[in-house]
């Protein structure tokens, strides 16, 4: 009995670690679609969805990783689940939730913990290094800025934010001297940039479309200029 006892003992330990609230940081899907940072206790939640709908939420988490955010006005309670899943945070969410989202957005899934230097904000203090470097005309350094940016944090890069990165790096290489290093930046969005605005659309939800032809616009300008 005793031997027994202490065995439970030792299976339970794994699970109550299991359950614990996930560390401190940010993290960031893959594509980008959703951040999340948990800090001190408290989290906030950002997602986006087709045709732009959004997702936020932020409130206290429990010991367990559970928060249960207010829903006022909704009959249904919103419980989000935060769990641990390797280096990353897996949320689940109940359907009161849905009160934080629009049609086309969600919360649930697996919440990456991004490779050094990709979180949000310090891309986005990249990307203004980049610009200043650019402007003064600093082509070498600007390239030096942004193509590490490319390669490390691809997979956390959101949909619309790769496109562009990938336009910038090219100009900059172009400027730097190296069309057909501009040329191998753009070349994955170069089929997407040969279809017509038509077809584009027809693949997305009108915002969507408009926010990526945007990017399409720019590449078509760009191959030309490498070529």
């Amino acid at each position: 009995m005793i031997i027994r006892s202490a065995l439970l003992a030792v299976c339970c330990v794994p699970l109550l670690a299991h359950a614990a609230a996930p560390a401190d940081g940010v993290y960031v899907t893959e594509r980008g679609w959703g951040v999340l940072s948990i800090k001190a206790g408290a989290f906030k939640l950002d997602a986006m969805g087709g045709n732009a709908h959004t997702c936020q939420v932020e409130g206290k988490l429990n010991a367990q990783g559970v928060a249960q955010p207010e829903t006022p006005g909704n009959d249904e309670r919103c419980e989000l689940r935060l769990t641990r899943e390797g280096a990353g945070v897996n949320v689940a969410s109940t359907p009161g939730c849905r009160y934080f989202c629009g049609m086309r957005a969600g919360l649930d899934g697996l919440y990456l913990k991004p490779a050094a230097g990709c979180e949000p904000a310090q891309l986005r203090r990249q990307r203004a290094l980049f610009k200043q470097q650019y402007d003064r005309k600093d082509y070498t350094g600007a390239v030096a800025t942004l193509a590490p940016l490319l390669s490390q944090c691809q997979r956390t890069l959101d949909w619309l934010g790769e496109p562009w990165l990938r336009n910038d790096l090219a100009l900059a290489q172009l400027r730097a001297g190296d069309a057909a290093a501009c040329r191998a930046t753009l070349a994955p969005l170069a089929a997407d940039a040969a279809r017509s605005d038509e077809a584009i659309r027809n693949d997305y939800p009108p915002s969507d479309a408009d926010a990526y032809l945007s990017v399409l616009k720019a590449t078509r300008t760009n191959l030309k200029l490498c070529r």
